[in-house]
């Protein structure tokens, strides 16, 4: 037994012994060798770069914001590259001394700043102007109000290190991770249903889609280069394989969009639909302050206590009441009250646009351009003039033109649906000089040619 315990303190010593020269391992099990992880090999590579960023940000946010200025003030004075002791009093002269005299030891003390004994100055040193570069240009690029795609500074890494020739597998693998997690985003938006969600994903989705366009450039230039290996290579494809991914979803968020445009719900023949009323809501930012004026006066309410109930109640008992004796027989009859049913009133509206628009798709009526391709027409020119009423009637059936489901069915709706007109519309508003519509989204009506109707019928062949 003495044998045993001997043993198991000598092995508790041997692990004491080895976590004091290697602080790291009490972070893994036992047996693991952190050494032999390719990740912590290239941190301990980096070390010094680490360690000037734990100089920069540990501790609390004033001390790291305090840091950050006296460096980069001095980084930024380039007509001078030493700085002595009473210059940095002068130009920090609104810091407590105690203060500055913490920070300048705590960033000569880790590399960031150089003491120069010999001249009595101090220097900026090349980690820390690199340090400073890498900073600036995540804070330039790095604003989600200007960027809500958050890609600028991922795709700004990959272009620099591609014009000197030194782009990692790391540099575009965190670029292909952004563009999986935009994909999936984007997907979740158009599986909600909800259209203020969509809309909000779509203009999301028009940046992003900037940001492929730029760098569409830049991955042609590394799957082209020899000097890039296999594991770029590949990194480089996964990338433009998810960028036209991203690219096809053009097609579900107009799909989407169209499907609650003709789910729309609206209030009576008022043009208002439930999405205007949201829209409305959501624009006073205080909403029980609507409720004011509502209510004259508040509830009071009423107290009674046991003896003025029972008083209460013993007089209705006592009350002599008269019995009402129910009529015999039954009543009498009455009219019917008269209603008025607005249907043949619109559809009456529905025929005169079906006639309108299929007029207006005459090829004698729509404007042709030279080379004999259908021109776009505003669609304001097809819809007004018209009340809000009629105008907002008419545009909410315009999704339906081209709409194969539709047109396989019977009714006004479908023959709407086969008319040779494509509605096209952007998320942007124009303004009109119109006395019942101040403005309208920004839409145009095309005209379906024949030999596309052609193809269309052999592709449904």
């Amino acid at each position: 037994m003495i044998d045993n315990l001997a043993g198991a303190a000598a092995a508790d010593l041997h692990s004491i012994a080895q976590d004091e020269l290697d602080p790291l391992q009490a972070h893994f099990h036992e047996g693991v060798a952190p050494d032999e992880i390719e990740q912590v090999y290239h941190l301990k590579r980096a070390q010094p770069m680490l360690q000037a960023f734990t100089a920069l940000f540990h501790g609390g946010q004033d001390g790291v914001i305090v840091r950050l200025l006296v460096l980069r003030e001095l980084a930024a004075e380039t007509g001078e590259s030493a700085f002595s002791r009473a210059d940095i009093n002068q130009k920090f002269a609104y810091l407590i001394p105690e203060s500055l005299e913490t920070v300048l030891g705590r960033l000569r003390s880790h590399g960031l700043l150089a003491w120069d004994n010999p001249a009595a100055v101090y220097r900026i040193t090349p980690l820390a102007r690199n340090v400073l570069a890498a900073l600036d240009t995540l804070l330039a690029l790095g604003r989600p109000e200007e960027d809500e795609a958050e890609m600028g500074f991922l795709l700004s890494q990959v272009a620099g290190a591609q014009a000197v020739g030194g782009v990692t597998v790391e540099q575009l693998k965190h670029l292909l991770g952004r563009l999986v997690e935009l994909h999936e985003e984007f997907r979740d938006a158009i599986a909600s249903g909800s259209e203020f969600r969509l809309r909000a994903s779509q203009a999301k989705w028009h940046m992003a889609c900037d940001w492929v366009e730029k760098g569409s450039a830049i991955l042609r230039a590394i799957t082209s280069s020899e000097q890039a290996d296999a594991a770029t290579h590949k990194a480089a494809q996964a990338i433009g394989r998810a960028q036209s991914s991203l690219l096809n979803m053009q097609g579900m968020f107009s799909r989407a969009l169209n499907q609650i445009e003709r789910q729309r719900v609206h209030l009576g023949q008022s043009g208002l639909s439930t999405t205007d009323i949201k829209r409305w809501l959501l624009a006073h930012d205080d909403l029980a302050s609507l409720a004011e004026g509502a209510i004259e006066r508040p509830v009071l309410p009423l107290f009674v206590t046991p003896a003025e109930m029972i008083d209460v109640a013993e007089t209705e008992l006592m009350m002599e009441r008269a019995v009402n004796v129910a009529p015999g027989g039954l009543p009498s009859g009455e009219d019917a009250p008269l209603t008025i049913n607005d249907n043949p009133a619109m559809q009456g509206e529905l025929d005169d646009w079906i006639k309108r628009l299929a007029d207006f798709a005459n090829l004698d009526n729509f404007p042709v351009m030279a080379e004999g391709a259908p021109k776009s027409v505003p669609i304001q020119d097809s819809l007004l003039p018209a009340s809000f009423a009629v105008a907002s009637y008419r545009a909410s059936l315009l999704p339906l033109l081209g709409d194969p489901a539709e047109a396989s069915l019977q009714g006004p709706t479908a023959e709407l649906a086969r008319l040779p007109v494509r509605f096209n519309s952007e998320d942007e508003m124009v303004q009109l000089d119109d006395p019942h519509v101040a403005a309208m989204s920004l839409a145009t009506l095309s005209l379906i040619m024949e030999t596309e109707l052609d193809l269309d019928r052999k592709d449904d062949e």
